[in-house]
């Protein structure tokens, strides 16, 4: 018997589906993945699953059995019995799905409580403190301790997936649980993961990565435009393809590192041994290197290991406790962040978040409708977009309208923080490809932070490896790549492992 089995669902906004008619089954210790652009309706799906659809979506379906148990009628008193031991979620967005104002420890206890399965003060701690571990949470006691703002979004994705797990649910539904993660740590999420599986759950997969769909399902669906288009065997579809669209998608996985370019560009930033510890632990340890202007400076590491303090200090947010950070012509510098959902406010339109951004940068009241429109064109969106707040528009829209809002002061300097990390792959190649149209048009320098092996290989001249606050390996991108050096630099490479066999 299945342990999920979907069949004819539907979900509508208004007269228009959204979902049309998916239908698979799940059987328990097999990992099922569901791939396809933003928008395609996987999350819809996942979380149809859960009964958790949005109260405007008209859902309909023929079949949903979840653990032997009908859910396909069930209320939502109904569904929250079934929620955390039936059927567990680990959703998307970690920094929004974490309650702001709760501790780690918790987040994870909760489920625990719900279900009743720590009693007393202690039983819970140490469950709590074990699931954390499992997770492979550094210091889980004192992360326990934390609040999510406190952690990195690598570390927040961990405490999520030790909450979903907490109850041992038959059925899990993993809704992007490796965006946020750097490929060591992914690697062993994904192992996670397949031991869970192996022990028995039935496994959801929603991801965009090639690769870590490669590693761990056992059957992928494709879905496009609410429907699937292909399924079968992980081998069957990533490796002989038969639709078009498929084939496209596994086309944008693939990039060779960026040759090293001769250059006679001055330098534009000279780092010179810089530190930075919050609460006696440091975060940065006498980082020093030079970027060159016109080029493209990627910077690696797992979660933890200083990219985003890094980062910070470059614009200014930081500064340093040591060493020296020296502009060579004073550039306007400007940020990228890694969560263009938590970065716009969300009661404002796209528009008026760009006009702030042209105010500070001295536009005139007058110019700004026009620069405005101007800005979203450059990235690639309509004009209309600018009149929807945030959440309206998908996630390759809202990293498009944070690089737009970035352009508005006119930057000579972007620094983009994991700017692609929770986009499908044909929206990211298309927003890897602006980039590399903004940056020859402008004439930008770019600094890019990110986890993700093949986006700095593919954008990034030269490349610096961080493990534990340090620069451990710095270099032309295409060499270090090629004859890496350090250990760490080599395990990252063998844990992003290539998607084409």
């Amino acid at each position: 018997m299945s342990a999920l089995e979907v069949r004819g669902l539907r979900i509508a906004f208004g007269a228009e589906p959204v979902v049309d008619g998916v239908g698979f089954a799940v059987e328990p210790g097999e990992c099922v993945a569901i791939v396809g652009e933003s928008g395609a309706g996987k999350t819809l799906t996942a979380r149809a699953l859960l009964g958790l659809t949005p109260s405007e979506a008209t859902v309909t379906v023929d079949t949903l059995i979840v653990d032997g148990r009908d859910a396909a009628t069930l209320s939502e008193h109904g569904w929250r019995g079934l929620r955390g031991s039936g059927i567990g979620l680990v959703s998307q967005d970690a920094l929004v799905s974490l309650d702001p104002l709760r501790r780690i420890g918790a987040e994870v206890a909760e489920p625990l409580r719900l279900h009743d399965l720590a009693r007393g003060r202690a039983a819970l701690d140490s469950r709590v403190r074990e699931l954390l571990r499992r997770v492979w949470m550094p210091d889980a006691e004192r992360r326990a301790r934390q609040y999510a703002h406190e952690l990195s979004g690598g570390l927040r994705q961990r405490a999520l997936i030790a909450s979903a797990i907490a109850a041992a649910p038959v059925v899990l539904v993993a809704d992007e649980p490796t965006t946020a993660l750097d490929a060591t740590v992914q690697a062993r999420i994904l192992a996670l993961l397949r031991e869970i599986t192996d022990a028995g759950t039935a496994l959801v997969f929603i991801s965009h990565d090639f690769a870590a769909v490669r590693r761990l399902a056992d059957r992928v669906l494709v879905m496009k435009g609410g429907r699937v288009v292909e399924s079968g065997t992980v081998a069957e579809v990533l490796e002989n393809p038969q639709h078009e669209y498929t084939r496209q998608l596994i086309a944008a996985t693939i990039h060779e590192p960026r040759a090293a370019v001769e250059s006679d560009s001055l330098p534009v930033l000279v780092a010179d041994g810089l530190s930075k510890s919050f609460d006696a632990v440091p975060a940065v340890t006498g980082a020093s290197f030079t970027v060159t202007a016109g080029q493209t400076l990627g910077v690696v590491g797992e979660s933890g290991s200083g990219k985003t303090t890094l980062a910070r200090m470059i614009v200014g947010v930081e500064q340093p406790d040591a060493g020296s950070l020296r502009w060579i012509g004073a550039p306007r510098v400007q940020l990228v962040h890694q969560n263009p959902l938590g970065a716009f406010d969300p009661r404002w339109t796209i528009g008026r978040s760009l006009r702030e951004g042209l105010e500070a940068a001295g536009v005139p009241r007058g110019s700004r409708a026009v620069r405005v429109t101007e800005l979203l064109d450059e990235v690639g969106l309509a004009a209309e977009l600018g009149d929807r707040r945030p959440r309206a528009l998908s996630g390759g829209q809202r990293q498009r309208a944070a690089i737009a809002r970035a352009l508005a002061a006119d930057p000579e300097v972007l620094v983009l923080d994991e700017p692609v990390s929770a986009l499908d792959p044909s929206v990211r190649e298309r927003v890897l490809q602006l980039l590399a149209r903004l940056q020859r048009e402008r004439q930008l320098t770019m600094i890019l932070v990110s986890h993700d092996l093949d986006v700095v290989g593919a954008v990034a001249d030269e490349v610096l490896v961080m493990q534990d606050g340090r620069i451990v390996e710095q270099g032309v991108t295409a060499d270090v790549f090629a004859a890496p050096q350090h250990p760490f630099t080599q395990e990252l490479l063998a844990a992003s492992g290539p998607v084409s066999p």
